[in-house]
């Protein structure tokens, strides 16, 4: 099992249309399709950063949900776009974790 901690650059004060959609659209769509989102984060320090975070069982499921999401019509000609419109697609951090043994997140 492990984690990705994904880090989103909003384009400039966009950040809270930007969370406006990840609520109403990203999130909604990509959970309908089994995936397991975790958590949601402005950064405070940042005005126009985003964190969130998704859950994966093995290799197996992260590829085939990727696969589901990424390849999925409504992502590329609906979602996609207007998701590259609101972020900094170069800005993009993602981390990929493991809890450690003691985690709550185990």
């Amino acid at each position: 099992m492990y984690y990705e901690i994904r880090r989103y650059q909003a384009q400039p004060g966009r950040r809270e249309e930007w969370v406006r959609y990840m609520e109403d659209v990203v999130i909604p769509f990509q959970t309908s399709l089994g995936m397991d989102m975790t958590a949601s984060f402005v950064d405070d320090k940042d005005e126009d950063g985003y964190v969130w975070i998704r859950w994966f069982e093995d290799e197996a499921q992260s590829a085939a949900l990727y696969t589901a999401v990424y390849q999925h019509d409504r992502w590329k000609n609906e979602i996609g776009p207007v998701v590259y419109d609101l972020l900094i697609p170069d800005r993009t951090v993602v981390t990929r974790v493991v809890p450690t043994p003691a985690s709550p997140l185990r």
